[in-house]
């Protein structure tokens, strides 16, 4: 996926990706964010969440390390953070042609029930997206919320299947347990 750089905005650490969710919607910013995991951080893993925004609610999921749009670039986003994340803004034109990509699209609720664990953040989110962006994805459309639930399943059996991510969080969640027995001293 490419994009025009735009002007950063904010660049900060979050422990939980759904501050700087909640903090888009909020701003109504046009523009994208670009995740990097702890494990991007910390462990030389690969690649990156990019996540484009039109007035706040999102628009398109590209995972860099994986080269996977949609649904499943989130899924290989939600590993657990900390996580480096920087703001972009950008005019809604520059965005244009980069939302036209419908096989990065995402339903608008998406990213805050992956990667934030936020059922309310996620109805905001809903509730400010166009009428438009609802419609595809809409429980009005069963063929549509289908398809959703399908490309839901297939990123969770993608998930499921890569034995290395896997392997690595249960190695992180492993140290991360030594430390703290360590400082609890047990």
């Amino acid at each position: 996926m490419k994009l025009p750089r735009g002007r950063l905005d904010k660049s900060r650490v979050v422990t939980d990706p759904r501050d700087s969710l909640a903090d888009v919607l909020d701003r109504k910013l046009t523009g994208y964010a670009v995740f990097e995991s702890q494990e991007t951080l910390l462990l030389d893993g690969e690649g990156r969440g990019v996540i484009t925004f039109t007035d706040g609610v999102p628009v398109l999921a590209y995972h860099t390390g994986t080269d996977r749009g949609g649904p499943p670039a989130l899924a290989d986003l939600a590993i657990p953070g900390p996580y480096h994340v920087s703001l972009y803004a950008l005019d809604a034109a520059d965005l244009e042609s980069a939302h036209e990509a419908a096989d990065l699209r995402v339903p608008p609720g998406m990213p805050a029930e992956r990667l934030g664990g936020d059922p309310a953040l996620a109805d905001s989110t809903r509730r400010a997206a166009s009428d438009e962006r609802l419609s595809p994805m809409g429980s009005d459309d069963d063929a549509a919320t289908a398809e959703a639930g399908a490309t839901e399943r297939s990123a969770v059996e993608a998930f499921l299947d890569d034995t290395e991510k896997i392997a690595a969080i249960k190695e992180q969640a492993r140290s991360e347990a030594r430390e703290r027995a360590q400082q609890w001293e047990f």
